[in-house]
């Protein structure tokens, strides 16, 4: 229930034109978002809004070229990212790396990475909607700054919380939706790949699709 009270807070504040607060104190203040990302990484790696806080060993903030045409979004950090505070560095990471490498002929660097939520779900467990909700400015206010003109949800998670919808990643990969200006292109996940090898080449029919766009 107290949760619960806080999603419905954190809605009413956003309603209210507030993207960031710190802590359900008595006297809560307004925070405007820093319109640079290093600043914007301070804010978020003292984040307690929700209870993967409790949970955590470092926050993921993202990584990459803060100038990047390309920016990837993942569902939230694995055991691997949770550890080195970085995102997609285990086995996932390590195949994503090579399709941007491979397929995109592009250096890692060249691109930006991030997440829906930023710190681990216990588990690695999907995201809840309370979770997803309190962190999605963070990344909203990185696609802000980095102004990026394609974003590749990387699975349905990521998809479903960016746009707000709930179709099957299996019938919207590869299409070209569009979120404030900016071409959005769902695929598959590089664990669900890691899972389904027989997906990595409508996978690859998709990054094909990407490169073409950059």
């Amino acid at each position: 229930m107290k949760n619960l009270l806080k999603l419905k807070y954190l809605y009413k504040l956003k309603e209210s034109g507030i993207d960031y607060f710190e802590g359900f104190t008595s006297q809560e203040r307004k925070i405007d978002m820093p319109n640079e990302l290093k600043e914007l990484e301070k804010i978020c790696k003292t984040c307690t809004l929700c209870d993967l806080a409790k949970t955590r060993t470092n926050v993921v903030f993202g990584e990459g070229n803060p100038k990047a045409k390309l920016m990837f979004i993942g569902e939230g950090p694995g055991e691997m990212e949770d550890k080195t505070g970085r995102p997609f560095v285990g086995r996932a990471g390590k195949l994503l790396t090579k399709i941007i490498e491979n397929v995109l002929e592009l250096k890692r660097e060249d691109v930006y990475i991030s997440n829906i939520v930023k710190c681990r779900p216990p588990n690695n467990r999907v995201p809840t909607i309370e979770e997803a909700e309190t962190c999605k400015p963070y990344l909203l206010k990185q696609i802000d700054i980095i102004n990026p003109e394609i974003l590749v949800c990387l699975g349905k998670t990521a998809f479903m919380y960016l746009l707000n919808t709930d179709m099957p990643i299996s019938k919207v990969r590869g299409q070209i939706f569009e979120y404030k200006g900016k071409k959005v292109i769902p695929t598959y996940h590089p664990s669900y790949l890691l899972r389904n090898p027989s997906a990595k080449k409508e996978a690859y029919k998709d990054f094909l699709l990407i490169k073409s766009m950059l």
